[in-house]
């Protein structure tokens, strides 16, 4: 029977790597300390951030994978759930990791931009591929957060704590940025991808049956979490992927527009828009002219 873990505490996942617990919201790991283990799901919730030096089996986050190999990082959040899968012998963990409680960074400026940080809602194919250089910057900055973690508790702990995590994460949305660039092998055609999806939502029955294309759904058929994917097509196109979408909406309303006689409710509903009005209104903030208006342009 496959092995499941639940870690509530920064202290109940520090026993199970054989850490003692030197802050209760904080805590940085050197996994060759951990006892050898096999793969296992593992339900957290706490902040994690790993940087894994071995190969530990296929990690999946839902029904996907992480593009994950030795010397990448991995970013987790509370609710997360990991599964280390096709791991049965056992294996000496290898790497470094940063995890963090909530209630951390209450108080703190983190706490009032973690939500900023997308990375943490990141799936399958998304994992942060690091440069020998970023590699050790990130080691630095633990090596610094653990320094403080080892000094006597006084009023400034938690802010400066705090101040190290975030510079942590500032440094990753740098890398994540140069990851886009970089990487572009990988995400190549994601863009063409997205089009095609629109191309053959529109002429379906999926505007009956769904309504209007999401980010999130267009992200789920490519494979892809949505914030990662609305920063992909950020990154490429300069637009959000929300604007991207009503682009496409217009585009093909515009040709539904010049090449029937179809009525503008009867069209709306064909688009996926549950009241026309909200059509009407999209395109005129859009277009400059109500549809009917841009009919009588024809």
């Amino acid at each position: 029977m496959d092995k499941e873990y639940y870690f509530k505490s920064v202290n109940e996942y520090n026993a199970f790597n054989n850490h003692d617990t030197m802050h209760p919201l904080v805590s940085v790991l050197d996994f060759s300390k951990a006892k050898e283990r096999t793969g296992s799901k593992m339900h957290f919730e706490i902040f994690c951030i790993f940087l894994k030096d071995v190969k530990c089996g296929d990690l999946k986050y839902g029904r996907q994978y992480y593009d994950y190999q030795a010397g990448t990082l991995v970013f987790i959040s509370p609710g997360q759930v990991i599964d280390v899968e096709n791991k049965v012998d056992y294996y000496q963990p290898m790497g470094h990791g940063l995890v963090f409680h909530p209630d951390m960074l209450l108080g703190t400026s983190l706490g009032k931009s973690i939500a900023e940080h997308n990375f943490f809602s990141y799936q399958t194919n998304e994992a942060l591929h690091l440069s020998t250089k970023e590699r050790q910057l990130v080691l630095d900055l633990f090596a610094k957060i653990e320094t403080e973690l080892q000094q006597s508790v006084d009023k400034h702990s938690k802010k400066v704590i705090a101040s190290g995590i975030e510079l942590l994460l500032n440094y990753c949305d740098r890398f994540y940025d140069r990851q886009f660039i970089t990487r572009d092998a990988v995400n190549k055609g994601v863009l063409e991808k997205f089009e095609e999806l629109l191309n053959g939502y529109f002429i379906s029955e999926k505007p009956y049956s769904i309504g209007l294309p999401s980010v999130a759904y267009c992200a789920g058929e490519l494979h892809f979490s949505a914030k990662y994917f609305g920063d992909l097509i950020k990154k490429e196109t300069g637009k959000s992927a929300q604007e991207y979408i009503q682009n496409k909406i217009i585009d093909v309303a515009k040709n539904k527009i010049f090449g029937s006689d179809k009525t503008i409710n009867e069209i709306a509903y064909e688009l996926g828009f549950k009241y026309p009005q909200h059509f009407a209104r999209l395109f005129k903030k859009r277009v400059g002219y109500t549809p009917n208006e841009f009919r009588l342009l024809s």
